[in-house]
């Protein structure tokens, strides 16, 4: 492995990084010379995971931004090769095209068939713009609606998987209907008759993301973030300032534990020592115990029950006060 190929590390991930190809190098050389260094391997891994919990344990803000839009994160296409016993992707929105920003189709999550709906990036230039970064167009999200509909005819639970910076602003997105796009699927998931779980595995960003993001159970991976805009266009906005990134950031309250406290979510899914994209399998394991288990707790409830919680939790988010004026 190349420990440190341009793009893929952050700069407060390389005191680990370098620690780690420390320890590749020893048994490289070890092997070719026949030596036994497993004592000192161990030392340099428990030195390593001390070092990676330090790291990790006390990021901030803007670092945990860095994280969510990781080159190496795991997308949508990754957890449904670890999480998925059978996954048939299904296309298109029937109206204009299969936007590839969006996947989705028939799954088990070991025997428990599910919907199972997310946004795609792509891994490197060619396969972010076939995907168009993340950011799904109108015919994205009514594919993603279509989906939720057979799901419901089919009494199957949907589960979605939140990782895009926004929906795509583009003016072809605007003329077909982007807002009427986004502002359905909110109806539509609020009234929907069966279990809802979602899941922000990276970034989520403004409506791009609350058009998947209307569940019974909203969750957060430990190093995701959502909010209502970037910090860039946050600072931008504010200061005229996009180096003001990291102080937007900051006071967005964008990271998982601020909306766990805020009651924007309902829980927070823990990621390997070094975030989600240093152990793909395990992160996807990890997400699949937690839906499951939260599906457990749902399967008891009738429709009524379903969309009257569900339509509750959302009118309970938020402080208001009525000033008596008429």
């Amino acid at each position: 492995m190349d420990w440190k190929k341009k793009g893929v590390w952050l700069d407060f991930e390389m005191p680990l990084v370098e620690l780690e190809e420390q320890i590749h190098a020893l048994q490289e050389s070890a092997a070719v010379r026949g030596m036994d260094v497993a004592d000192e391997v161990e030392r340099m891994r428990e030195k390593a995971r001390k070092l990676g919990q330090d790291i990790f344990s006390r990021l901030e803000p803007w670092q945990r931004v860095q994280l969510a839009r990781h080159p190496r994160r795991p997308t949508t296409l990754d957890f449904i090769q670890h999480m998925c016993t059978e996954f048939t992707e299904l296309h298109g929105d029937r109206m204009f095209r299969d936007d590839e920003a969006i996947v989705g189709g028939l799954a088990l999550l070991g025997d428990r068939p599910v919907m199972l709906i997310g946004h795609q990036k792509g891994r490197d230039t060619k396969s972010n713009i076939r995907r168009n970064f993340g950011m799904a167009h109108p015919e994205g999200y009514r594919k993603a609606l279509r989906l939720m509909e057979m799901a419901a005819r089919f009494q199957r639970p949907v589960i979605t998987l939140i990782d895009t910076p926004g929906a795509y602003p583009g003016v072809g997105a605007e003329e077909r209907g982007q807002a009427e796009a986004i502002a359905r699927n909110l109806r539509e998931m609020a009234a929907l008759p069966v279990p809802i779980i979602c899941v922000v595995t990276g970034e989520g960003g403004s409506g791009g993301a609350l058009a998947l993001g209307v569940g019974d159970r909203i969750l957060m991976l430990e190093n995701s973030i959502y909010s209502v805009i970037s910090p860039e266009g946050c600072a931008a906005i504010l200061w005229r300032d996009p180096a003001k990134s990291k102080e937007a950031a900051k006071n967005m309250k964008l990271t998982a534990a601020d909306a766990l406290r805020l009651k924007v979510i309902d829980g927070i899914i823990p990621e390997p020592v070094g975030g989600a994209h240093r152990d793909h399998q395990a992160m996807a394991m990890q997400i699949r115990a937690t839906v499951l288990d939260h599906l457990a707790k749902l399967d008891g409830l009738g429709a009524d029950e379903l969309r009257d919680q569900r339509l509750q939790k959302f009118l309970d988010m938020g402080v208001f006060a009525e000033s008596g004026r008429k």
